[in-house]
């Protein structure tokens, strides 16, 4: 039900906190992947190393951790990550604060941050719960955009059956779903067909040697998969590496540049291409059956061009489509994108270098500029979150 979708699952600090442990393993069985913030308050019922290690990444609780250097702008991070904020047990405290406004911890904050849906789990004593200043925060929270799950009737803490209890998982999760499926229908790339390359091309030279290129095809999957979050219905067509994409998209994979060209061409009437395959320039002129031994080698490797696959789209762009290409230049990194996307009729280009420490081929950040006709903005961080906001940058100026 939830497999491949990302689940940011915030614990604030009443007794049904222990509850949402079970909850992050259910999500998890339903194929989530699963990050938790808590407030410091929710740590008091239960440990943020317990989530820790189920979730196999570190619960957030403080906005300025000690031994997290970036720990200050994760709220933002996550906020872009997670296709859907779930906070369960939401306390009345919390949500007088979201409704409020107040971000004075790493939870309240990502609520701030949060470019997607967030379903608010009160949970509390009935008589909170029915108090004027609760319902009037529902009421309130409802009218801003969040969604609001209406907790169960039953045995409360405090003893007495009334109407508080957090619902049941598959409950929670059911409706989860529902949010994440209307926000993708709602998303702007909605009812649009989306091609995305990534990765290398291997040009052999005999049956065990080619020529090629580092790309790890991370960044070209995120974009496919920010495409899929958006609303989209995706192609990616993957290159030879091992990195997994999610099954929100079909899949076509290709080996060389005319591999690449051949499939390519079967989606020229998408609304979207997306460049991002690191695509070898050239090709050995001549491709051999059987491997060449050492001592027949020659010295000298002639070489010819692969075909220009993004200057083939630029040349056959049609009416309202979007041609997005990449450059990556290890210096006169502006001056060459823009040079790109002027010469192959390009709408966007993502420049970025290979020079620095964490961009590039490999890496799981990037620091990216993209450039359109008349825009430049720069965009840093992790390679899944701004792919998300390169593409919602595009495509919500246009609404």
């Amino acid at each position: 039900m939830l497999n491949g979708k990302r689940i940011l699952l915030g614990v604030t600090g009443g007794i049904a906190a222990y509850k949402a442990v079970y909850l992050l393993r259910d999500f998890q069985k339903a194929g989530a992947d699963v990050r938790v913030t808590m407030t410091p308050s929710a740590t008091r019922f239960v440990g943020s190393e317990t989530f820790s290690s189920l979730s196999r990444s570190p619960a957030a609780v403080d906005i300025f951790e000690e031994t997290d250097e970036d720990s200050w702008t994760k709220h933002i991070h996550w906020g872009e990550w997670a296709d859907i904020f779930v906070i369960a047990p939401c306390t009345a405290n919390t949500l007088s604060k979201i409704v409020h406004g107040a971000s004075d911890n790493m939870l309240t904050a990502t609520v701030m941050a949060a470019r997607c849906p967030v379903l608010i789990c009160p949970t509390m004593d009935g008589e909170m719960y029915e108090s004027p200043a609760v319902s009037q925060n529902l009421k309130t929270a409802e009218s801003m955009g969040f969604h609001i799950l209406e907790p169960d009737t039953g045995y409360l803490a405090s003893g007495l059956e009334d109407k508080g209890r957090l619902p049941e998982p598959g409950k929670i999760l059911e409706r989860a779903n529902a949010i994440i499926d209307e926000a993708r229908a709602k998303g702007p790339l909605s009812g649009k067909k989306v091609v995305v390359s990534a990765g290398p091309t291997r040009e052999f030279i005999d049956p065990v040697r080619f020529i090629s290129n580092p790309s790890s095809g991370k960044m070209g999957i995120a974009m496919a998969d920010a495409a899929a979050r958006l609303g989209a219905d995706v192609v990616l067509l993957k290159g030879p590496v091992n990195e997994k994409e999610s099954e929100r998209m079909v899949t076509e994979s290709f080996e060389s540049a005319d591999d690449l060209f051949d499939i390519a061409k079967k989606y020229s009437d998408a609304d979207v291409i997306i460049m991002a395959a690191a695509v070898a320039d050239l090709k050995p002129a001549e491709t051999h059956s059987k491997k060449v031994k050492k001592e027949n080698a020659s010295e000298e490797l002639k070489l010819t061009p692969t075909p220009d696959i993004l200057q083939w789209f630029g040349d056959h762009k049609k009416d309202n489509q979007t041609l997005i290409g990449f450059a990556m230049e290890t210096d006169n990194m502006e001056k060459n994108a823009l040079g790109k996307l002027t010469k192959k009729n390009l709408d966007w280009i993502c420049a970025n270098s290979v020079s620095g420490p964490d961009t590039g081929f490999a890496a799981d950040t990037n620091n990216i500029t993209l450039i359109g006709k008349e825009t430049r903005k720069e965009f840093k961080g992790p390679k899944q979150e701004i792919a998300f906001r390169i593409l919602r940058d595009i495509f919500d100026s246009r609404e």
